[in-house]
């Protein structure tokens, strides 16, 4: 940081001692799911899996309204003092902007693919978001709510928040925690603050309001363990924003802070407005930590009391009198007013109807716990490699091999499952649930079958609702074919289809594989099972979807191909992975183009058509009914 900057942030801390009052939050200055207004009358929460933003009355503590915004809706944020609101729509690829007193939606500004983080300037007039794909964070005007700038920021770009002065803009990338700032005046990049190679699923960070401190919740992966022998942690980070030092990021193990209370998934961090107080949601042990903030520059924060929340927590945040702390359980579809001072309930508010059947709710409650039957030391959910049906991004080093871990989105289509096709259903998980890497009671009674002879299915209802929740991940369209596909994906699909290339001879059907549930296996040796020295299945490996292939890097079982080129070239090179050492580097970037447009058009109703899936109603568990 400059000199001039130091001056800056010295100076609004004497300010702020002088006149002996606290600096408070500003409303949406950091994304989360929830938000207040700035007069504390209102509360915005986002849900996410009905499609709806509730507005709640704080006086009154009751619903007021439930506005629909469509499809996914993540990050809210009041404007300025205003009482409008800016909505994130993750699957729909749009910010919406509504009046919160009427309900009344204002406008839509149409962005390119999946806005996540939204945060609003002091004096209302700009709004900034995240796109988690393509990593980019965009500048809107919210009288004309029209993007005014776009702004590279990186892979995955989710977490944003605004200094105090509102002079920079923060991000965080989700699969490498790295924040980076931006001038908001210029949009360049100021600085960058990289952790440790192992950071990971960083979704959301907060500045302190008077000292150079961001705090960000985050995972720690560690690829190299197999087994999960101390593999995964719960951190907070605490980057020190003005410091040029080594040891300028710090990260707080959160796992054991409190003893050897473990905890997992931290999903949002707030503070209290006079800065005292931290407080972290672990959507998977269902807790909350409530922190002491320390003015040390060396532990940073320290435990004070621990909190049992409701079914997988995704936001917290504190009134602007410090007074109350308001958490939202995202499958107990309701927010908790707690004391701060007795960290007693106050209120429970109903923020709206659980959208999900009772069979799909039971299943994905199990898929987010790191709790018994599921987990035994409380460390790993199933979510925590693949949350919200995406990939960690992560290679793992397991007991077979480096192996990528895969989004499963679309997975009822596409069984058997793993890259080694050892699972024919997802029942067959209760091995893993059982096994040493979770350790849990598991959630059948007795014995169950081994994988891939007679099936588990039927065994357990809680273990088939898991099964049902799993494969209920459809798939988004890509934003690389909104309008169609362009010139060079056209050129690209011929090569694809072509009989010379034989892309389409494995990548099939309208799920782009020839893996098919209740078929026989169809594995194949494409010339990368003796690039791992450490593999145990290889070299035939299952036929992965390319439906979304655009936002799924790394590639391959081993992950060592870190973009579509790679994989048709570096590592092609005696055409067993279809025949392309012919094709040109205007044919390959043509072909790339075509595979990063998919799907183009929905693969489902492709299927369907066809014959191919039973048509028995609107979700993805009609592919489940026919295997």
């Amino acid at each position: 940081m400059t000199h001039t900057a130091r001056r800056s942030w010295m100076g609004l801390v004497v300010a702020v001692l002088c006149l002996g009052i606290s600096s408070p939050a500003v409303s949406g200055s950091s994304n989360s799911l929830m938000d207040l207004s700035d007069d504390g009358k209102l509360l915005a929460c986002s849900n996410r899996d009905n499609g709806t933003v509730t507005i709640v009355d704080l006086s009154t503590r009751k619903k007021l309204r439930e506005i629909p915004v469509g499809q996914v809706p993540e990050g809210v944020s009041f404007i300025g003092a205003t009482h409008t609101l800016a909505v994130a729509v993750y699957r729909d690829d749009v910010v919406v902007f509504i009046d919160a007193d009427s309900g009344k939606e204002l406008a839509r500004t149409i962005v390119f693919d999946e806005p996540y983080g939204v945060v609003s300037t002091k004096d209302g007039s700009r709004v900034y978001v995240t796109l988690d794909y393509p990593g980019q964070v965009l500048e809107i005007d919210t009288s004309s709510h029209k993007i005014t700038r776009t702004i590279e920021a990186g892979r995955s770009t989710r977490g944003i928040a605004l200094d105090p002065q509102h002079a920079r803009v923060y991000i965080t990338e989700y699969y490498t925690g790295i924040v980076r700032s931006y001038d908001r005046a210029t949009g360049q990049k100021v600085e960058e603050w990289v952790g440790s190679e192992q950071d990971n699923l960083a979704r959301q960070l907060i500045i302190h309001p008077t000292r150079p401190k961001a705090y960000l919740p985050h995972q720690r992966s560690r690829t190299s363990v197999a087994q999960g022998a101390g593999s995964i942690f719960p951190y907070v980070s605490i980057v020190d924003i003005d410091s040029k030092a080594e040891t300028r990021r710090k990260r707080m193990q959160m796992d054991s802070f409190n003893g050897t209370y473990v905890v997992a998934n931290p999903w949002e961090v707030a503070l209290s407005p006079d800065a005292k107080r931290l407080y972290v949601v672990f959507s998977g042990t269902d807790d909350l930590f409530e922190c002491e903030v320390l003015d040390d520059n060396y532990r940073e924060i320290r435990h004070e009391r621990t909190l049992e929340l409701g079914s997988n927590p995704r936001a917290v945040k504190v009134s602007d009198d410090g007074q109350s702390l308001f958490v939202y359980n995202a499958l107990d579809f309701n927010v908790v007013e707690y004391d701060t001072r007795t960290l007693r309930p106050v209120a429970t508010i109903s923020v709206c109807k659980s959208p999900l059947d009772e069979e799909l709710l039971t299943g994905k409650k199990f898929f987010y716990s790191a709790n018994q039957p599921m987990v035994g030391r409380r460390w790993i959910s199933c979510s925590s490699c693949h949350p919200d049906g995406d990939s960690d991004g992560r290679v793992w080093q397991q007991p077979e091999g480096l192996r990528d871990t895969q989004a499963i989105f679309g997975l009822a289509w596409t069984h058997p499952l793993h890259w080694s096709a050892d699972r024919d259903e997802v029942q067959d998980f209760e091995h893993t649930i059982r096994g040493p890497l979770m350790q849990g009671r598991g959630l059948a009674r007795g014995s169950i079958h081994e994988s891939l002879e007679k099936p588990n299915q039927g065994l357990s209802r809680d273990l088939d609702a898991l099964a049902v929740y799993t494969n209920s991940h459809t798939f988004a369209m890509s934003p690389h074919a909104k309008s169609g596909l362009s010139e060079a994906a056209q050129r690209g699909k011929q090569h694809f289809f072509s009989k010379e290339t034989g892309c389409a001879k494995c990548h099939s059907g309208p799920f782009y594989t020839d893996s098919q549930p209740g078929a026989e296996r169809k594995l194949h040796d494409v010339g990368t099972g003796n690039a791992d020295s450490s593999e145990k299945m290889g070299p035939k490996y299952d036929t992965p979807t390319l439906i979304g292939v655009y936002r799924t890097a790394p590639y391959l079982h081993h992950g060592k191909a870190k973009t579509l080129e790679e994989v048709l070239t570096t590592f092609n090179p005696e055409n067993q992975h279809g025949t392309t050492t012919q094709l040109t580097p205007a044919q390959i970037a043509d072909l790339v183009e075509f595979l990063k447009a998919l799907p183009y058009e929905d693969p489902v109703e492709q299927a369907k058509k066809a014959g191919l899936i039973q048509v028995r109603g609107s979700d993805s568990r009609d592919a489940t009914s026919s295997q």
